[in-house]
C-alpha cells in the first residue's frame, strides 16, 4: 500500500494498545478466591451504566477513569464484574448499576467510550471497554435462548448460567469487516450512510455472515454496498467496538472496478478520493472526517499518509 509518510501506519488504535492487564480468566470460577481478591485492600472498582463510567481530570491535566476501593464501592447483589489484575497484584471489579454514583467533589462526570477511549489510559481504557462489552451482553441476554428462563450470573460474569435446562451461554461478539478500498489510480473510496449528516464520510463497513470467511465478507459487503468488485484483501488490524458487541476486523480492499452504484438502503453516497481531493474537501468542510477511536480514521490515515483533521470529527 502506497503512502506518502510512515508515521500514521506505526501510531497505534485506540482501544488495542496493551494495557497490562492480565484477565486471569482460571479464577473466574474460583468463588473463594474471587472473595478473597474482593475483600482485599488494594482492590479497585469503577461502576458503568449504560454505556458509561465516570471520568475525572486531574491537577496535572490527565483524564482518570473514577475507581474506588472496594470497601467504598456500592452495594451490588450479583452484577460485579472480574476484570482481571495487573502486575503488582491489583484486582479490578467492574459493578454494573441501573445509574452512575454521585459525587461529593461534583468534578466528575460521565462519560461513553467514544470520549473516553480518547482520553483515558490503554490500561484504564482497556478495562472501560471490557466491562462495558460485559454490559451490554449482559443486559441484552438475560434469559435462555433455548428454553426462555431467565438465566443467572456465573463465572465473575462472563458466563450466563440456565437453572432451567443447564445451558450455559457466553459473552457474544459480532465479527464485522471494515475496509479502506483503494483502486489501480490509489484513490480511496469513502461512502456516506444514509442517517448521516451532509458530508460525512467514512470507510465501508459490514457484518460477517453465518459460513462466511472475512475476505469473502469485505468482497461481499463492497459489491452490495457500491457495486464495487474487489480482488485482493489484506488484513490491517482489529478493534473492539462494544456498540454494543462487534469486533471490527480491519482491509485494505483492491477494486477490480471503479463504477459506483450505491444500494441506497444503507449508503446514500459515494465518491473516490485522491489525496489532493481529499485534503482540500477536508479544508473546504465539504468532507467531514472520521475521526475518534474508530478504526476506521486509522484505516485512511495509512493512506493518507497523515492525520486526519480533527474538525467536526465523530
Amino acid at each position: 500500500m502506497t503512502t506518502r509518510t510512515d508515521h500514521t501506519a506505526d501510531r497505534p488504535i485506540s482501544l488495542t494498545a496493551p494495557s497490562g492487564i492480565d484477565r486471569a480468566a482460571h479464577h473466574r470460577l474460583d468463588e473463594a478466591w474471587l472473595a478473597a481478591a474482593w475483600s482485599h485492600p488494594s482492590t479497585r472498582c469503577f461502576v458503568v451504566s449504560g454505556g458509561q463510567v465516570l471520568i475525572d481530570e486531574t491537577p496535572d491535566g490527565r483524564t482518570e477513569l473514577v475507581m474506588t476501593p472496594s470497601f467504598e464501592a456500592p452495594l451490588t447483589e450479583a452484577h460485579r464484574y472480574f476484570l482481571g489484575t495487573d502486575e503488582d497484584g491489583v484486582s479490578y471489579f467492574a459493578l454494573q448499576k441501573d445509574a452512575l454514583p454521585g459525587r461529593m467533589d461534583d468534578s466528575a462526570r460521565p462519560a461513553g467510550l467514544r470520549e473516553a477511549g480518547l482520553l483515558l489510559s490503554p490500561r484504564e481504557a482497556g478495562l472501560m471497554v471490557h466491562a462495558v462489552a460485559l454490559e451490554n451482553w449482559q443486559r441484552l441476554h438475560r434469559f435462555c435462548s433455548r428454553c426462555g428462563e431467565r438465566t443467572v450470573i456465573a463465572a465473575a460474569g462472563h458466563i450466563r448460567r440456565c437453572p432451567a435446562c443447564g445451558a450455559e451461554h457466553y459473552p457474544r461478539t459480532d465479527p464485522a469487516v471494515i475496509m479502506a478500498v483503494i483502486d489501480d489510480q490509489d484513490r480511496i473510496l469513502l461512502g456516506r450512510q444514509v442517517h448521516w449528516p451532509e458530508g460525512r464520510f467514512s470507510t465501508l463497513a459490514g457484518f460477517v455472515e453465518p459460513g462466511e470467511a472475512i475476505e469473502q465478507s469485505v468482497r461481499r459487503e463492497v459489491h452490495e454496498e457500491v457495486g464495487i468488485g474487489v480482488g485482493e484483501v489484506e488484513y490491517v488490524a482489529s478493534q473492539p467496538w462494544p456498540f454494543p458487541s462487534s469486533l471490527m476486523l480491519g482491509f485494505v480492499a483492491h477494486a477490480t472496478s471503479t463504477e459506483i452504484n450505491v444500494d441506497g438502503d444503507e449508503i446514500h453516497e459515494a465518491r473516490w478520493f485522491s489525496r489532493d481531493e481529499l485534503r482540500a474537501a477536508f479544508e473546504s468542510g465539504e468532507v467531514l472526517p472520521p475521526y475518534g477511536i474508530s478504526i476506521a480514521a486509522r484505516l485512511i490515515e495509512r493512506w493518507y499518509g497523515e492525520d486526519l483533521p480533527m474538525r467536526n470529527a465523530f
